[in-house]
C-alpha cells in the first residue's frame, strides 16, 4: 500500500525473488498444504510451477525467511 497514487511496478516480474524465501502452498478454504524454502532465487519459478501443479493448492504466500514475515500472495494462474 502506498499513501499516494502510483503506477504500479515497473515490471510484471514476480518482486523480492533476489533472496531466500519460504513459498507456503494452500488450499481454496485456507489450510496449509505444505512449503518449501527456496534458497536459490533461479528456482523460484520452478517452485511456483510445483505447487501449483498439486490440484488442491489454490494460492501460495511468499515469505520472509528471516522473521516469516508474508510478502505477497500468488493465486492460482486460471486459463
Amino acid at each position: 500500500m502506498h499513501a499516494d497514487a502510483c503506477t504500479g511496478p515497473e515490471t510484471d516480474a514476480l518482486p523480492f525473488t533476489n533472496s531466500h524465501r519460504t513459498l507456503r502452498r494452500y488450499s481454496a478454504d485456507g489450510r496449509i498444504l505444505g512449503g518449501r524454502l527456496i534458497g536459490d532465487p533461479g528456482a523460484f519459478a520452478y517452485a511456483l510451477r510445483e505447487a501449483f501443479d498439486d490440484p488442491d493448492v489454490e494460492f501460495v504466500h511468499v515469505r520472509a525467511v528471516e522473521y516469516g514475515c508474508f510478502l505477497y500472495e500468488v493465486a492460482r494462474p486460471r486459463l
